[in-house]
């Protein structure tokens, strides 16, 4: 049985959804990083820096949710 990195790895070859959210996955957590640097936030900021936790956490959970249904297709 694939454990989750075998399974994201082929994913990556595989499959052009995976290999999408996982770029817009790192797109979002280098903009999180440059907001992170300042010291002080504007409300603006601070919505901004939610909203772009949100989408990340919204990328991440269906990257899971393909490498689950992947492996699960995998073990029939």
């Amino acid at each position: 049985m694939l454990n989750e990195q075998e399974a994201a790895e082929i994913l990556v070859r595989e499959s052009e959804e995976y290999r999408k959210l996982g770029e817009e996955h790192k797109q979002l957590k280098e903009a999180l990083a440059e907001i992170d640097k300042k010291v002080h936030l504007t409300p603006e900021e601070e919505i901004e820096r939610k909203r772009i936790q949100k989408l990340k956490l919204t990328k991440k959970d269906r990257m899971a949710e393909l490498i689950r249904d992947y492996k699960k297709s995998r073990s029939n």
